[in-house]
């Protein structure tokens, strides 16, 4: 029904010579991809203001365990598991890419409400926590399907990084409106639920009455066949997809969650709670700054490469957390650096590496596939993380995912060389 990827796509990750109109050095692209852009800002200002401080929340504000933390954590990062595939897949059929997004936006949106309804019990929060996961995983896929589908393949890595650059400046404003809110409000967790709900909203409407599905390809809708589960499960079989899949898993199950990294640094440095929202400031402000240049990066050096120095920056963040001592403002600044950077050069790259092995009618199943099986890994590793440091302490647990994190890093680099080369010339 469909050509294969081998056929269509290049499976090593090197950067398509630029244009004849020479490589650009504004980003320049697609309106959709900067309308994206700001519906993930305004929902990004809406979760990052309940993730920013739902550590303290949890664990210092309602007396959870690590362990108890853990799970939640957990299912906020690995929930999504469950429902990628249906969204990627049921975007790929029906070619309705935006209005399955709009569905999981929706939905996130509203388990902001349910936050307040959900009170101190801990199965309720457990519960909204998984409908809000379970929105994100119904909208990611189809969302970035629509950032790659409107971008030429030379140019994934830009087009990525502006996407992550302004959704991530959506990350960087929502702790401080968080931490605004608890400064005039103290313990008003509510007030800041409902607040939350509304940037949410305002990411809906922006997504209704400004973004345009994409077709893939130039055939008309009406002579193009429907894409089959079968042909969603072939995506597996191709050698460099399939690899990318396991690399993306090794390294995601090593990957200590942000909640518990903040933990460690608030441990070890004694900040004040009411500063702690300012690390997720801190964070994004690397990243927003750091996004485009990598995307950049990636694009002209190859999307492998910068996604291996990036989680080898996270190596170095866990090697910084065990240092002796207690944190001072030097370890602190650098531990934000690090991390910022981190993500800088493995979010919007691991998209942009595995849409330039995808063909475009299967571009939302195989990212679908994809985030699936990194986020089943975060769902793991956050659980691990959490019984580890409740049952021998968190230096001994961020010594088992530094060592882990080492041999993942070693089993990516063997991978990524054997990834199979393809026809350096594919359509977008």
């Amino acid at each position: 029904m469909y050509t294969t990827i081998r056929e269509q796509l290049p499976g090593r990750d090197k950067a398509t010579a630029p244009s004849s109109s020479g490589r650009r050095w504004l980003p320049r692209v697609s309106p959709t991809v900067y309308f994206l852009g700001l519906v993930s800002l305004l929902t990004d200002i809406s979760s990052e203001m309940v993730s920013s401080i739902l550590p303290l929340y949890l664990v210092l504000g309602l007396g959870f365990s690590p362990l108890q933390f853990g799970v939640i954590d957990g299912l906020y990062h690995g929930v999504s598991a469950l429902v990628k595939l249906a969204g990627g897949y049921s975007a790929d059929r029906w070619r309705r890419y935006k209005e399955v997004a709009a569905l999981g936006y929706g939905m996130s949106a509203l388990a902001k409400i349910g936050l307040v309804a959900a009170g101190g019990a801990w199965g309720a929060i457990a519960v909204v926590i998984a409908f809000d996961r379970t929105g994100k995983g119904i909208r990611t896929a189809p969302r970035d399907a629509l950032v790659s589908l409107s971008t030429p393949r030379e140019d994934l890595g830009t087009a990525f990084g502006v996407h992550r650059a302004m959704d991530t400046f959506g990350a960087l404003l929502g702790p401080i409106i968080a931490f605004s809110l608890l400064a005039f409000l103290p313990q008003r967790f509510d007030v800041l639920f409902y607040v939350s709900f509304l940037f949410a909203l305002l990411g809906v409407l922006a997504l209704v009455l400004f973004v345009e599905n994409r077709e893939p390809g130039t055939e008309p809708t009406a002579t193009k066949p429907k894409v089959t589960l079968r042909d969603a499960g072939r995506l597996l079989r191709e050698p460099s997809f399939r690899s990318l899949t396991v690399i993306a898993a090794l390294l995601a199950v090593m990957t200590v969650s942000d909640g518990f990294l903040y933990l460690v640094v608030h441990q070890r440095s004694g900040l004040p709670m009411g500063v702690f929202p300012m690390l997720f400031v801190a964070t994004a402000l690397v990243y927003m700054i750091l996004a485009v240049p990598a995307g950049r990066l990636a694009d002209r050096f190859g999307r492998g490469r910068v996604l291996f120095v990036g989680y080898t920056l996270l190596v170095a963040v866990y090697v910084l957390l065990m240092l002796p001592g207690s944190g001072g403002a030097a370890e602190l600044a650098i531990f934000l650096l690090l991390f910022g950077a981190y993500y800088a050069a493995t979010d919007g790259v691991l998209m942009a590496l595995a849409s330039g092995l995808l063909p475009a009618p299967l571009r939302a199943s195989g990212l679908a596939l994809l985030t699936t099986g990194t986020a089943a890994a975060r769902l793991s590793s956050s659980i691990l993380f959490g019984a580890l440091w409740a049952g021998v302490g968190q230096q001994p647990a961020m010594a088992v995912f530094m060592v882990g994190m080492a041999f993942s890093l070693a089993a990516a680099a063997i991978l990524l060389r054997r990834m199979p080369a393809q026809p350096s010339a594919a359509p977008a």
